[in-house]
């Protein structure tokens, strides 16, 4: 059964910078990409998100554009940076605009997200991957989107440390597992939800 992922890089690096996430944005959407997913992603910062909750923020918002994408997709993907402990003000802007599916419900209390899945990849220099991910995850799951059960990907180097994932000429042994955890079950969930979707509650 074809799947599609859509990978959003919420570094706070424009094209073409350097970007970690980038990187383990890229790994992750390789290992489902082994698993017969199709592929696809975006650095947000690149496009013009407007600030707000709608669908739709107005002239020049290229918000309703990428939501038509992760629509599309069977499988979400985030990757952020940690700044401040915190997911980055990319990755917040992208949820902030999520919180429009709400909007969404249908009258027998079915989300358009409904039978997709949600996963997430956390990189920096810091403490914080579990607490960051924590926060996206919350999210995601309140709009809809369904968690696959195993730990994100994530690496964390030393604190206040000058070394950065895309710095590093191999990806540790316990990332790489995780990377390969993460896209087998979200790739054998999105396809038991595809072929049978959670049924209406109301």
């Amino acid at each position: 059964m074809p799947l599609k992922a859509l990978g959003l890089n919420c570094t706070l690096a424009p094209s073409p910078k350097p970007s970690s996430s980038q990187k383990l944005l890229d790994q992750i959407l390789s290992a489902l990409d082994k698993r017969g997913v199709e592929t696809d992603s975006q650095r947000v910062v690149d496009l013009d998100i407007k600030p707000g909750v709608s669908h739709d923020e107005g002239q020049g918002d290229e918000w309703p554009g990428l939501r038509k994408r992760m629509m599309a997709a069977d499988i979400l993907l985030i990757v952020t940076p940690i700044w401040m402990g915190q997911p980055s003000s990319v990755a917040k802007r992208a949820l902030e605009r999520m919180d429009a599916i709400l909007g969404d419900i249908g009258d027998d209390g079915r989300y358009p997200t409904f039978g997709k899945v949600a996963i997430v990849g956390v990189v920096g220099n810091e403490d914080g991957a579990h607490h960051v991910s924590a926060e996206l995850y919350q999210a995601l799951a309140d709009v809809g989107f369904t968690i696959p059960g195993c730990s994100p990907a994530y690496w964390v180097g030393e604190a206040m440390g000058d070394t950065n994932y895309i710095d590093l000429k191999e990806t540790p042994e316990k990332v790489a597992e995780s990377i390969e955890t993460l896209a087998s079950n979200a790739a054998h969930l999105a396809r038991v939800l595809k072929e049978d979707n959670y049924p209406a509650p109301l």
